[in-house]
């Protein structure tokens, strides 16, 4: 029987024993695999290009280049990349800065092994992993705007990489993924990976109100262009 390949996680955190103590953890996990390290932002982006691995784990806080930033970097390079934050430091001062920047996780150090074990699989998954106290801090489930929730522009421009912005841009003007790959010279699977990012960073809980509410904040630039509303 072939083996099923195993997920590729790099780990970037200035601190080696903590490194080494994910390093052991996650690999008695038989589906994962520490494919490199990394001690600061600089690192991780020349091991990242080497090893192209399937998830990175960030801490907030690195020596040049925060955690956030290089977030926001590793999104816009590498859009087939999953980042979870592990960081020391409050989720409810940090987390959503780093949803924001395109994280899909945040998890405590603090917490047990398993819980960053599931979250890092969750996130493996394409799945947003935050704990539950903040899932209701930063209204998770949308349970009062729902999938029609009005999304200004400047938010969205805020939240959303330059590539990215182009492509919600152009599904809201009614374009589909092979004209979007045509477009921009990108093939349809990434298409659809800025698609999932996207999704993710604007907390839209189906995929196919991505387009709908891209359409809605097109109409709502013009209106603003035009002088019509404030």
């Amino acid at each position: 029987m072939e083996m099923q390949r195993q997920a590729q996680i790099m780990l970037v955190d200035d601190h080696p024993i903590v490194r080494d103590g994910l390093h052991q953890m996650i690999e008695r996990d038989a589906a994962l695999y520490v494919c490199g390290e990394a001690g600061s932002a600089d690192e991780a982006l020349r091991k990242i290009a080497q090893t192209q691995p399937d998830l990175v784990s960030v801490d907030v806080f690195l020596d040049g280049i925060n955690g956030i930033e290089l977030t926001k970097m590793l999104t816009e390079k590498y859009p087939g990349i999953r980042i979870l934050i592990l960081s020391m430091h409050d989720e409810a001062l940090y987390a959503e800065r780093a949803l924001r920047a395109g994280a899909m996780g945040y998890v405590m150090k603090q917490a047990p092994s398993k819980i960053i074990l599931q979250a890092i699989h969750t996130v493996l998954a394409g799945e947003r992993y935050v704990s539950e106290s903040l899932r209701d801090l930063l209204g998770d489930e949308r349970k009062q705007g729902g999938p029609d929730q009005t999304v200004f522009p400047a938010d969205v421009a805020s939240i959303l990489t330059s590539r990215e912005l182009h492509i919600f841009r152009a599904l809201g003007e009614g374009l589909d993924r092979n004209a979007i790959a045509a477009t921009f010279n990108i093939s349809t699977k990434t298409v659809e990976t800025h698609r999932a990012n996207i999704k993710n960073k604007l907390n839209i809980s189906r995929s196919d109100d991505v387009t709908k509410i891209a359409r809605k904040w097109l109409e709502q630039g013009e209106v603003q262009e035009n002088g019509a509303t404030v």
